[in-house]
C-alpha cells in the first residue's frame, strides 16, 4: 500500500477542470488587470474576493520531479501556482493570502522536525491555509504525524510514488476545496512588458500592438496604428509573441472601449486555435504570475 492520502471519493474527477473552448459559450473577455494579481491588503483576513477569482497554490521545495510533473499538470488545469524556496519570505506572504493551499517538501532545507514545527506555527497562526506534504519517507508514524497529530487537510504524499497518480489525487482535492472559485480561466497582466505583442495583418503586412492582459480564452490589446475592427469579425492569421514564443491564432472582436487615447481591442480565440497553444500560453502565465511574485516568496 502506498503512503498517500487519498482525498474524499465525493471529489470532482481531474476531467471537470479543464477549461471549456471559448466558442462553446465561455467567451468571457480578458479584463484589463488580470484577475489573479497579486494586490490584496496585507493582513491575516482572508481576501473577501477569492471565492471569485480563487486561491493560490504554493510548493515549498518542490523536487525537479514534482515541479515538471505534479506542477505543470496543475498549471494546465488553470490553477494559480507557485514555487517558494525561501519558507521565511513565504510565511509573511501568506498573511496577504490567508487561505491559500501550500505542499511542503519536508526532505529539502530543513530537518524534518523543524518542518514539523514550521507547518504547526503555520496552521495555528494562518488557520485558512490548508497544507499538503511531500516526502520520500515512507515511515507509518511520520505519515500518521502529519496526518493524524497535526492533520494536514491536503494529504501526505510519497514522492517516490508515480507522480500521474499523485497528480489525481491533488486536482482532486483542489477541486473539492474549490480552490479556483468562481474563475474558470488564468489571466497574465501584461501592460509592463514588451515581451507581449502582437500583429494583425493589415494591407500586405502587419500591424503591430501591445497585449495588455492574456489567457486562454483571448487578448485584449491596443495597436500603433489606425486599424478598423468591427464587433463579430472573424481576424485571421493573427501572430502573438509571448517572451520568446510565435503563435499563430484567429479570433473574432468581441468588442472594443477607448481608454484615455487609446482603443483597446478584445479579441476571442475561436475554437480552431491549436491546443499546444493553449498548452504555451498556460505556461506563460505561470511564469508571468510567478515573476511578478518572486520577491514575496523567494
Amino acid at each position: 500500500m502506498s503512503d498517500e492520502k487519498k482525498p474524499s471519493e465525493n471529489a470532482a474527477k481531474s476531467e471537470n477542470s479543464q477549461p471549456d473552448d471559448a466558442a462553446k459559450g465561455e467567451n468571457k473577455p480578458p479584463e484589463s488587470a488580470a484577475k489573479s494579481e497579486n494586490d490584496q491588503p496585507d493582513s491575516a483576513v482572508k481576501p473577501e474576493n477569492t471565492d471569485i477569482v480563487g486561491k493560490k497554490v504554493f510548493f515549498v521545495f518542490p523536487t525537479a520531479y514534482v515541479q515538471n510533473q505534479v506542477v505543470a499538470e496543475l498549471v494546465q488545469h488553470e490553477y494559480e501556482i507557485y514555487i517558494s524556496k525561501n519558507s521565511k519570505k513565504l510565511t509573511h506572504a501568506l498573511k496577504k493570502y490567508s487561505d491559500s493551499i501550500v505542499f511542503v517538501n519536508i526532505d529539502e532545507a530543513m530537518r524534518e522536525p523543524e518542518w514539523e514545527k514550521w507547518i504547526h506555527t503555520l496552521m495555528s497562526t494562518l488557520p485558512d491555509v490548508k497544507v499538503g506534504v511531500f516526502s520520500s519517507n515512507s515511515d507509518d508514524k511520520i505519515r500518521e504525524k502529519y496526518l493524524d497529530t497535526l492533520r494536514v487537510k491536503c494529504g501526505y504524499y510519497n514522492s517516490k510514488v508515480d507522480m500521474s497518480k499523485i497528480t489525481v489525487q491533488i486536482l482532486e482535492v483542489l477541486e473539492e476545496m474549490n480552490v479556483k472559485g468562481r474563475r474558470k480561466y488564468l489571466r497574465a497582466n501584461t501592460q509592463s512588458e514588451s515581451v507581449a505583442t502582437i500583429n494583425i495583418p493589415a494591407g500586405s503586412g502587419f500591424l503591430k500592438g501591445a497585449i495588455r492582459d492574456v489567457s486562454v480564452v483571448g487578448v485584449s490589446c491596443t495597436f500603433e496604428g489606425e486599424i478598423d475592427l468591427h464587433k463579430n469579425e472573424l481576424v485571421k492569421d493573427l501572430q502573438i509573441r509571448l517572451q520568446t514564443m510565435l503563435l499563430k491564432v484567429e479570433a473574432v472582436v468581441f468588442g472594443s472601449r477607448l481608454d484615455g487615447n487609446e482603443k483597446v481591442f478584445v479579441l476571442i480565440f475561436t475554437q480552431r486555435v491549436d491546443s499546444e497553444v493553449k498548452v504555451k500560453i498556460r505556461k506563460y502565465i505561470q511564469q508571468s504570475l510567478q515573476h511578478k511574485m518572486e520577491h514575496e516568496i523567494n
